[in-house]
């Protein structure tokens, strides 16, 4: 594999000749390591070595996560001997799934996010304070900590949770940056503002965010979860991520919030429709990728069932990757409601504007009739017929629909948001009748 940081500031043309190189290393090296892969192009009639460019991917059958678990070890290209560390999706779709990682994968993974955290400003002088887990099985914390010390900055490893210590953290150490979930930022204002911390002078200055979007999804403008967040602490500079354990690649912000940046040494990408057909700017696109240099289990056109916009006109930066724009949804968790078709990202974003809405989820199901009912469980005080009104009338000018409201105490939704092997709040639950569990 050949690592070029600088190859992301190169014209468009250089970067696809580039990635092109790559892509026949990738191809050469599944087809000689990787069983599935093996199967794959004899089944498909398609002789490796004519996979020369982007565009003869399309030759291909794509890779789906139901492939990833039902075959999971005819992915592995390397021996168990070579394995150094085990880790898992978040079972999002699903069951999770296994990804084995050698040393060289490691190597990749501190490679990634050291751009990651270069992209968002950061330099060797901060000190870069993680308040996500390093442990139960996830990739993510792992890699910041590896990206940090290849980015060669001060590392202070808190974990999720618990505000006390991560202000305790931030006055004895002065973190000038984070790598957080957004929401959780709303919890340590709180706590600061309920404990006479000046919080707004604090050392913090940028807030790498990760697994909640702070963009709307057809667009750039702040998403209201961001929007709360920023009104309330504009010093604090948020930047977006997007990343998978699959795809064992980031896409970050830079400074210009258009978008997260494709680091095209680690991973090219095609943006599919439902026929499998290449959408063009401005069109929503299933993310679906090709791993460059991963040794484990790489991965060869897998369709991530994330739908987003992307965008290729140069950045203001001086990048001239492509860059994706905040998740419009996931496939399969496209409800269509009422004849209207909705995503979850578009129902929290309506909810995280509502005043006295405390917190929530929002759970799909069949209902008598065989169509999809879209059901909101509400944490708070306020129950009256008044405020059911607002929250529908809420719903209705934004997306035309209202769902039916139920409410529960803070304290039932907040357990069910942390369900037990969480790594991440979970805030809609698929209970449709011949589907997965669809959690996000």
């Amino acid at each position: 594999m050949i690592r070029n940081s600088d190859i992301q500031y190169r014209s468009p043309a250089a970067i696809r000749t580039f990635q092109e190189e790559q892509l026949r290393e990738t191809i050469g090296y599944v087809a000689e390591h990787s069983q599935y892969y093996r199967t794959l192009f004899a089944e498909a009639g398609v002789d490796p070595r004519d996979i020369r460019v982007i565009d003869d991917l399309q030759r291909l059958p794509v890779t789906t996560k139901q492939e990833l678990q039902l075959r999971n070890e005819e992915f592995l290209c390397v021996s168990r001997r070579k394995v150094v560390d085990y880790v898992t999706t978040s079972g999002t779709l699903g069951d999770p799934v296994t990804f084995a990682l050698t040393e060289a994968d490691l190597d990749r993974l501190a490679y990634n996010e050291m751009l990651s955290f270069t992209t968002a400003g950061c330099t060797s002088d901060d000190i870069l304070q993680l308040m996500v887990t390093l442990d139960r099985r996830f990739m993510a914390g792992l890699a910041y900590f590896l990206g940090a010390r290849k980015l060669g900055c001060g590392v202070t490893r808190v974990g999720n949770g618990i505000p006390e210590l991560q202000w305790d953290t931030i006055r004895r150490i002065a973190p000038t940056a984070c790598l957080v979930i957004p929401s959780f930022l709303l919890k340590l204002i709180d706590f600061a503002d309920a404990n006479g911390i000046d919080y707004r002078r604090s050392p913090l200055r940028k807030a790498i965010c990760i697994g909640e979007g702070l963009r709307a999804p057809d667009g750039f403008r702040l998403s209201t979860l961001a929007t709360r967040i920023h009104d309330r602490w504009p010093e604090l500079e948020l930047f977006s991520t997007y990343a998978s354990t699959e795809m064992q690649t980031s896409f970050t912000e830079c400074a210009y919030h258009r978008g997260g940046h494709l680091p095209p040494d680690l991973i090219i990408v095609e943006f599919l429709d439902d026929s499998g057909r290449p959408v063009a700017d401005g069109e929503p696109g299933e993310v679906t990728i090709t791993t460059l240099g991963v040794e484990g289990m790489p991965l060869v056109r897998f369709r991530t069932g994330d739908v987003c916009y992307h965008y290729s006109e140069p950045c203001a930066c001086g990048r001239n990757t492509v860059r994706l724009g905040s998740l419009l949804g996931r496939k399969g968790q496209m409800i269509k409601f009422k004849g209207t078709t909705l995503y979850p990202p578009a129902l929290f974003d309506i909810l995280e504007n509502i005043s006295g809405v405390e917190n929530y989820i929002v759970e799909v199901f069949t209902n008598s009739l065989g169509t999809d009912q879209v059901q909101i469980r509400i944490g708070g005080c306020n129950r009256s017929e008044g405020f059911v009104k607002q929250i529908k009338d809420a719903f209705r000018s934004k997306v035309r629909v209202a769902p039916d409201i139920v409410f529960e105490s803070v304290e039932q939704i907040a357990g069910m948001q942390f369900p037990a092997m969480s790594r991440k709040p979970v805030k809609f639950f698929d209970r449709r009748k011949n589907t997965l569990n669809f959690n996000l």
